[in-house]
């Protein structure tokens, strides 16, 4: 005789359990981008005249750009494991593991010795805490969607899949404040002396309060579904690959846009301003803000647009205003003034915001849910890593043109015309049906 099989997890159709883990997953992914967009604005600023300084002021600056793309160039490795681990051994679990790893290894950097006190020691234990950050982010996205995603039902899942989103702007608004209270409180020379650890040591309790939430959370219904029909992949990775190999390529190029725009705004404008276009850094850390707390507003009602017309649509949407603005924004930003700096901020993140929204939802609906963590974090993880080096290719290219005002615009504009045709593309496929 054989037991009868334990009968399929209902999935949850009420509202306030659905609304507790999303806000909940998105207070976890703003503390996790907190700790990476201090390093951001950190490599920005900071991180070539402290560790490699040696380099001259052009090497210097290339090489805190790498740092930030090394971390982007692993997060495909940090997504196969963590990938594997939420398809089978549960979301909440593997998202206790991300969220641990990046507090460990940000809180860290803020204890590193500097060229100066020993040499290229720092520089090498920094690439190793950047290593271990990126490896942490490849499976911190996808889980964070899942777990707004898989908790509700179908109709508003778009919706939910957005929340999460807001982990990113909330990130960046509270590491700039971090650092704007900083540059008003310490000289120049005592926050390149040691203010600059305060942000990275905040990562320590930080993590507490991301652990705590993180431990609150249920494990998503549709997981302990998958889990109590005998669907889970041995390998969920070559499963993903196997089966829908054009879903995935779909899936990085849709999220080009939204990835990639963060890392030009927030990162490689901040230097193209300071050293360029003759802001201060102060200045431009608050038009980031400004921006960013637009996002707030502007991301729940993408998120909810989504649910009416369709997550892929929403992308596609924002990904053509994009285009179409790019180059006029650009020249309007060479003036050099600060209304037209925050407008920049403001347009230049609206439009890309509308993709990035409704990312989650778009990728959702592309894959099954027996190698779903695996596939999103996977296509989102090399999506980023060519995002990461937007920074870099921006300022070789800015080098090679003598700074001409267009020269961001070229890397926007080819940002919004991929996640554009992938966009299309995605909406018009059927959604995958999730069994049970």
């Amino acid at each position: 005789m054989t037991s009868a099989p334990p009968a399929p997890a209902p999935l949850s159709d009420s509202a306030s359990p659905t609304r507790r883990v999303a806000w909940a997953s998105m207070v976890g992914t703003s503390l996790e981008s907190f700790d990476f967009y201090v390093y951001a604005y950190f490599a920005a600023f900071f991180v070539g005249p402290l560790f490699f300084d040696p380099l001259g002021d052009v090497g210097k600056t290339l090489a805190s750009f790498a740092t930030i793309a090394l971390a982007f160039v692993v997060r495909p490795i940090g997504a196969v494991i963590f990938g594997h681990m939420g398809d089978r051994l549960g979301r909440r679990a593997t998202l206790l593991w991300t969220v641990a790893i990046m507090g460990v290894a940000t809180g860290l950097i803020g204890v590193l010795p500097t060229y100066a006190q020993a040499g290229w020691i720092g520089a090498a234990l920094l690439i190793i805490l950047r290593i271990a950050q990126g490896l942490s982010l490849g499976g911190e996205w996808g889980g964070s969607i899942l777990l707004a995603t898989e908790h509700s039902g179908p109709v508003k899942r778009a919706f939910y899949a957005a929340i999460p989103q807001l982990g990113s702007p909330v990130g960046s608004i509270l590491s700039a404040a971090v650092f704007i209270v900083m540059t008003i409180v310490l000289p120049p020379d005592q926050l390149a002396a040691w203010g600059w650890r305060i942000p990275f040591l905040l990562a320590f309790p930080l993590l507490l309060v991301s652990l705590y939430l993180r431990l609150s959370i249920d494990e998503t219904p549709v997981f302990e579904n998958v889990v109590a029909t005998g669907r889970r992949d041995r390998i969920p990775f070559l499963q993903m690959f196997r089966l829908r190999p054009v879903a995935i390529v779909i899936a990085i190029g849709a999220a080009l846009l939204g990835i990639g725009s963060y890392s030009l705004m927030n990162t490689y404008t901040i230097n193209y301003g300071v050293s360029q276009l003759g802001f201060s850094f102060q200045a431009l850390l608050i038009a980031t803000t400004i921006g960013a707390l637009l996002q707030l507003v502007t991301i729940p009602l993408f998120g909810s647009w989504a649910t009416r017309i369709g997550s892929a649509k929403v992308v596609m949407w924002g990904a053509l205003g994009t285009l179409l603005i790019t180059f006029p924004m650009y020249w309007f930003l060479q003036f050099a003034t600060f209304p037209i700096l925050v407008a920049t901020m403001i347009i230049g993140g609206i439009l890309p915001t509308m993709s990035w929204a409704a990312l989650g939802g778009l990728m959702n609906d592309l894959f099954p849910d027996h190698f779903r963590y695996s596939a999103l974090s996977i296509a989102y993880a090399l999506a980023a890593t060519v995002s990461g080096f937007v920074p870099l290719v921006t300022a070789w290219l800015g080098a090679e043109t003598d700074f001409a005002w267009w020269h961001p615009g070229v890397i926007l504009a080819i940002l919004s015309a991929v996640t554009l045709v992938s966009a299309w593309a995605a909406a018009r496929r059927r959604p995958e049906p999730e069994e049970g």
